[in-house]
């Protein structure tokens, strides 16, 4: 009997060593949305600063798309809206060795050289939002601000009947964005009677907006509109008219971009804002496309997100995309 146990034993080992491995299974991947299984990758994250409502939203997007890969690690830095300081960060991602830098840059010209760096170092990058100068970057992801300004001075030509006093309040002119979302509206009003009375750089900062709104005031009796880069900058202007004591708040109509739920799309729930034209943060996009980055495919050079408007007619269903 002991003989015919030996033969039965040396029969289940082979059958398990033919196998992956008794009680192991083998390593496998689930396409292109995921790494390899067991494989942990860091990602080295630079926000250039978190004093914008969008920008922790941004964050929070990413975040929750990265706790749906537990082999991903994101490493989260604040730049606190001091380029030297996110050029600082970039290098020390690239020293530490990360496997991929997601950078939404403060400015494009000073953050250009330390990306291209981390590129040349082998550590691809992903732009998001923000641009940076040349081509030196694997993949940018962001709405097509020039398209969200033109929209945006459309909607405001048919609002005001073609003819009006605006002010602009303007986000970081030495960001791409301050300059697409400036250069798009005057491509949206071009042909029409609306003149830009006031314009100011509020660097997408609701206090700025406000005080800058209050010299605008001051200075001209009728305004007709304000068009703020973001919705911060519009509802700064809002507060400053109202706080006027003029009731001009009523007569003045206010556009903004950015519409995040608590934020621009409430505001237009609640009668303050005309309109607000959706900028998505593309925090879920850059996790996606950085997975795709880190199990070797080949991903798009310039990824353009979607957007929509929300207005007081359609903000109940969605808003209307564009």
């Amino acid at each position: 009997m002991s003989k015919y146990r030996s033969i039965i034993v040396i029969a289940l080992a082979a059958a398990c060593a033919l196998s992956v491995g008794c009680g192991k299974k083998e390593s496998t991947t689930t396409g292109t949305s995921t790494t390899e299984t067991g494989k942990k990758f860091v990602i080295g994250m630079s926000q250039c600063n978190l004093g914008e409502p969008w920008r922790v939203q941004m964050n929070a997007d990413v975040k929750a798309a990265a706790a749906a890969h537990p082999n991903l690690e994101v490493l989260y830095k604040d730049a606190q809206n001091k380029t030297p300081v996110q050029q600082a960060q970039v290098k020390e991602f690239v020293e530490q060795g990360v496997n991929l830098i997601i950078i939404s840059p403060k400015e494009a010209l000073p953050l250009t050289k330390p990306v291209a760096e981390a590129m040349a170092a082998n550590i691809p990058v992903i732009v998001l939002d923000r641009k940076v100068e040349g081509d030196k970057y694997t993949s940018f992801i962001g709405a097509d601000n020039v398209k969200i300004g033109k929209e945006a001075g459309k909607f405001m030509v048919k609002l005001l009947g073609g003819k009006g006093s605006i002010v602009e309040l303007k986000g970081l002119m030495t960001s791409t964005p301050g300059q697409e979302r400036h250069n798009g509206f005057m491509e949206g009003i071009k042909g029409s009677q609306i003149k830009i009375i006031f314009d100011a750089d509020c660097h997408w900062l609701e206090p700025d907006a406000q005080r800058e709104m209050n010299s605008a005031l001051s200075r001209f009796p009728q305004i007709d509109a304000v068009y703020g880069h973001n919705d911060p900058s519009a509802h700064g202007a809002y507060l400053a008219t109202k706080q006027e004591g003029k009731g001009r708040e009523k007569q003045i109509k206010f556009i903004g971009i950015d519409s995040l739920p608590n934020e621009g799309v409430r505001y237009v729930k609640e009668g303050i804002l005309t309109a607000t034209f959706q900028y998505p943060t593309g925090g879920k996009e850059a996790i996606d496309t950085a997975l795709k980055i880190l199990n070797g495919e080949t991903v798009e050079k310039n990824i353009v997100l979607g957007t929509k408007v929300f207005t007081k007619e359609n903000v109940d269903k969605g808003g209307a995309p564009l």
